[in-house]
C-alpha cells in the first residue's frame, strides 16, 4: 500500500522538508550556497520553513522560499495542498479572538520586530488601536505597510528620553488601556569581574529605567479611568542566574522587583502589572560573548534550554495578559519558556 505524501509548500516544516529527499537536497544546497549546513537549522526545526523569511533579516526573501517551493514542485502545488499542508497537530497555530481589544488604546513597545512586532500585530488583528513604538522608522514603516486598515500609530521613541516618554504618551491620548513594555537590550555575558560600566549603565538604561518611565507615564491615566493592564517583559535571566551576563541578569531582576511592587501598590485602584518571562525566542536581539568565562558558564547552563519559538506565542502569553482574559491575574512574572524553568 502506497502513502501519499503532501506536498512540501511554506507550511512544512524544516525538519519536513530536510528529511525529504527532494526537498532536502534542494535546501541544503542552498545553505551550501550561504556557508552554512543544516545543523545551524536544528534548533529551529520543528518550524514551518516560511519563518525563516522573517527570522533571517533578508538573508532568506520570500523569493527564495517561492523559488525553494517550485523546485520541489515541478508540475505546481495542487490547489487543495494548501489546506492539507496545514500545520502540524504538535505545532502550535495562532487563534485570533476577534475584538478582544476593541475600543482599546494599548502602547507596544519594541513594535518594530521579534516580540514585540509579534504583539503589536496581535492587538492591532484583534480590535485595538495600537500605538506601535520603536527606534527604528524603517521597521516601523514596514509593520504599518503589512497592517493595512488596523488603528495603528507608528512613533519612532527612546523609551529612555523623557521627550520621547512624552511623545507616547501624546500620541495615545486621554485612555490607555494597556501597555506592553517589550523594548530591550542584551548584555555580553560577562560575569560581574569582567562587566564595564558602559555595558552596565547602557542595559539598566534600556530593560529598567526606559520601563518604569513608561510605568511612570501611563499611572496617571489609568488612575483616571479606573484600571488598565501593564505587561513587561522580563526574561529566564530573571528566574535563573544561568542564561545570560551579570548586567542583564540584574537588570530583569529588576523588572520583576518593579512588576510586583507595582502590582501590589496600584492593584486596588484596578490596574494590573505583570511580566512575562520568555525563554528562548527567535528575535534580532543579538548576544554576543565579550568573555571567555562567561561564554563558558551560559553555554554550560543554557545546556538544558528549551527550542526557541516564533514570537508570536509570546505575544499569545502577552495579550492574554494585557486583555480581560487576565482579570485576576497581577504581580505575576508569568513563565513562557517552554518548560526551561521547569528543568
Amino acid at each position: 500500500m502506497s502513502t501519499i505524501t503532501a506536498p512540501l509548500t511554506g507550511a512544512s516544516t524544516i525538519q519536513t522538508w530536510l528529511d525529504d529527499p527532494a526537498g532536502g537536497a534542494a535546501l541544503r544546497g542552498l545553505l551550501a550556497q550561504g556557508g552554512q549546513t543544516a545543523e545551524a537549522l536544528a534548533p529551529i526545526a520543528g518550524l514551518p520553513i516560511s519563518n525563516l523569511v522573517a527570522m533571517s533579516g533578508g538573508a532568506f526573501p520570500q523569493a527564495a522560499l517561492d523559488a525553494l517551493v517550485a523546485q520541489v514542485n515541478p508540475d505546481g502545488v495542487p490547489a487543495e495542498s494548501d489546506a492539507a499542508a496545514e500545520t502540524p497537530k504538535s505545532e502550535w497555530a495562532e487563534k485570533v479572538t476577534a475584538g478582544r481589544f476593541t475600543g482599546q488604546t494599548v502602547i507596544v513597545t519594541g513594535a518594530g520586530s521579534g516580540i514585540g512586532r509579534a504583539t503589536a500585530s496581535r492587538v492591532a488583528r484583534e480590535g485595538g488601536r495600537v500605538i506601535a513604538v520603536d527606534v527604528s522608522q524603517d521597521r516601523l514603516d514596514e509593520f504599518v505597510a503589512a497592517h493595512t486598515g488596523a488603528d495603528v500609530v507608528a512613533l519612532t521613541a527612546d523609551i529612555t528620553d523623557d521627550e520621547g516618554v512624552a511623545r507616547i504618551i501624546e500620541a495615545a491620548g486621554d485612555r490607555i488601556d494597556a501597555l506592553a513594555n517589550i523594548a530591550g537590550i542584551m548584555d555580553d555575558m560577562t560575569p560581574v569581574g569582567d562587566v564595564t560600566d558602559a555595558v552596565w549603565d547602557r542595559v539598566f538604561r534600556v530593560n529598567v529605567t526606559g520601563t518604569m518611565k513608561l510605568m511612570r507615564a501611563v499611572i496617571p491615566a489609568m488612575l483616571a479611568q479606573g484600571g488598565g493592564s501593564i505587561v513587561n517583559t522580563s526574561s529566564e535571566a530573571s528566574l535563573r542566574g544561568s542564561s545570560a551576563g551579570a548586567a542583564y541578569t540584574a537588570s530583569k531582576h529588576a523588572v520583576v522587583g518593579l512588576t510586583k511592587s507595582s502590582a501590589f501598590m496600584y492593584g486596588p485602584s484596578g490596574i494590573r502589572v505583570n511580566a512575562v518571562a520568555p525563554g528562548a525566542v527567535i528575535t534580532n536581539i543579538e548576544a554576543k560573548f565579550n568573555s571567555p568565562l562567561g561564554a563558558d558558564r551560559v553555554r554550560a547552563g543554557m545546556a538544558v534550554m528549551t527550542p526557541p519559538v516564533a514570537a508570536d506565542r509570546l505575544a499569545a502569553s502577552i495579550t492574554f495578559l494585557l486583555s480581560d482574559d487576565g482579570v485576576n491575574v497581577n504581580g505575576q512574572n508569568l513563565a513562557s519558556d517552554g518548560g526551561w524553568s521547569a528543568a
